[in-house]
């Protein structure tokens, strides 16, 4: 699979058939969207997710909501601050904002990274930064189609995916617009006939966010390439117990 780490974590024997994404780094256990929370994802994971908004000053950092107040101790639009001013927030347990630049300068020992656009307008900034990049496994996701077709002028050899919540506007019919490798949607969505309708069209499924022994189970049974999870060295410890 396109995704699939080349090494084996921890010299353990797993399945190659599912894909482990920690979701917003691991979320269940550290501050989401910070290096702690990457650094303990990577341990696990064949992928680590972020999501990436800018600073008023134009600074790619790594935050979800497009406001403050959830996940740090400041308050209002994460793009009416500029860098500085975010960077004397707490983002949980210590943990500051991160920005994108940090992120890709990361060792997480040959884990990839699954970058969401979380906004329109950068994706020349973003390309920039990727060329210069040594990372070599990279899939830039996003809800945004127009996003993602941008994304895909800039740097056509790069992987996408189309985020979906709910099954309209169709899609698979925005995949092929957009030529992505994979579609990304709520696991509870997800059926028998929707996983084999993407195999047909020669693309990969991943699912957000099984969380639970029984989830797991299911999207094992589903056949699901990847699974995006808040506990992903818990989805790790599963799909070890599989084999």
């Amino acid at each position: 699979m396109l995704l699939k780490s080349e090494e084996v974590k921890k010299n353990e024997t797993i399945s190659d058939t599912m894909i482990i994404i920690g979701h917003r780094g691991a979320r269940a256990i550290r501050p989401e969207n910070t290096i702690a929370a990457l650094r303990e994802g990577g341990r696990c994971s064949d992928y680590v997710e972020i999501d990436v908004r800018l600073s008023r000053d134009g600074v790619p950092v790594i935050i979800h909501d497009p406001t403050l107040d959830r996940t740090t101790n400041g308050i209002g639009r994460v793009s009416d601050h500029t860098l500085a001013e975010l960077r004397e927030l707490d983002a949980g347990e210590g943990e500051l904002i991160p920005t994108l630049a940090e992120v890709l300068a990361l060792d997480l020992g040959g884990c990839g990274l699954v970058i969401e656009l979380k906004e329109s307008g950068y994706e020349d900034q973003i390309a920039a930064m990727l060329r210069e990049s040594t990372l070599s496994k990279v899939l830039i996701v996003s809800f945004d189609a127009d996003c993602l077709r941008r994304i895909t002028s800039l740097l056509p050899e790069i992987l996408v995916g189309s985020i979906f919540r709910s099954m309209e506007p169709d899609p698979f019919e925005v995949a092929k617009s957009i030529q992505v490798a994979f579609i990304l949607s709520r696991f509870d969505l997800m059926t028998p006939k929707i996983v084999s309708s993407v195999g047909e069209a020669g693309l990969g499924v991943i699912a957000w966010t099984p969380n639970t022994k029984e989830e797991y189970q299911e999207a094992f049974r589903l056949g699901i390439d990847g699974i995006a999870t808040d506990e992903p060295c818990d989805a790790r410890r599963y799909l070890v117990q599989k084999e």
